[in-house]
């Protein structure tokens, strides 16, 4: 007959199972001299006073306090409007949606069919150039299922279910069914590590302005007015904006879309790269003298 086991402590240590310790005195005296944070504002000065004593590094600290912050946002505090949004009509010519593709650089797009709120499915760029190499292929074919998800949606869950479902991209949709926007991966991501710039965006050094092979500059969106006045020798006004974008949307009314040009003291700034509601770059050129 077998000997009785004995009982199972309830921790490891170094590999071999050990009885767990009590809590010494001194343990208890120091939690409630200095107890743990009771908020998430207490949370985030704990992290900063973390910064300060160079336990953690800025990146570390600006990381978890977006983790934080994102517990508290939706789909609908991310996403991109509708109207902003570059989408694919399914009866255009595939020269065009080509072109539209290759204007936009994005790697998934909303395939509408008649009007723009009747999304049918998802088309990756990728996918559209197997027309290129075979033409009898149905465009229709090559869609994925459109992913819909409502404004109210937490983005903690969404992200969950992006990894989880291998999706990207999804369709915003308001409490009434209709389109609110789309939001992708690369959206909630950046609420957590910021900004995630592409090789299209990524800038060398801070003034933000680049010659190109035309003769053209381009021209970040957040670039100060006075570096534009500098390097174009012009006098565009300072005082109630600080960034060539925002001075450029007062003057047209509104946030200029992809491919619109709007003239400001003898430049055209075309533009190039839109996110978030905001221009990214422009193409700038100047006006020829009439």
């Amino acid at each position: 007959m077998s000997e009785p086991q004995p009982s199972r402590p309830s921790q490891y240590r170094g590999g071999e199972r050990k009885p767990a310790e009590p809590r010494g005195l001194i343990d208890r005296i120091v939690d409630f001299l200095h107890p743990g944070p009771d908020s998430k504002s207490e949370l985030m000065e704990t992290l900063a006073d973390a910064e300060q004593r160079e336990l953690i590094e800025p990146e570390s600290r600006q990381m978890l306090e977006g983790v934080l912050r994102m517990a508290e946002l939706s789909a609908g505090d991310v996403m991109v409007a509708a109207p902003r949004m570059d989408l694919l009509d399914i009866e255009a010519p595939y020269d065009e949606l080509l072109a539209l593709v290759i204007d936009t650089g994005h790697s998934r797009f909303p395939v509408f069919e008649g009007q723009r709120e009747n999304i049918i499915g998802i088309l990756l760029a990728k996918d559209l150039l197997k027309i290129q190499r075979a033409p009898e292929l149905n465009l229709r074919a090559l869609l994925r299922p459109t992913v819909f998800v409502p404004e109210s949606k937490g983005l903690n869950e969404l992200l969950r279910d992006f990894r989880s479902n291998r999706n990207h991209l999804a369709i915003v949709i308001d409490e009434f069914g209709n389109t609110a926007g789309l939001i992708t991966i690369e959206d909630v991501l950046e609420e957590i590590v910021g900004e995630i710039e592409d090789e299209f965006d990524d800038k060398n050094g801070e003034s933000g302005l680049y010659t190109l092979a035309d003769g053209s500059q381009r021209v970040a969106g957040d670039t100060a007015i006075s570096a534009v006045n500098e390097a174009f020798s012009v006098q565009l006004p300072e005082g109630e904006f600080d960034t060539i974008g925002g001075l450029v949307a007062h003057q047209h009314g509104r946030v200029p879309r992809r491919g619109e040009v709007v003239e400001l003291a003898g430049l055209y700034f075309a533009v190039m790269l839109t996110r978030g509601g905001a221009v990214r770059w422009f193409k700038v050129t100047r006006a020829e003298a009439g």
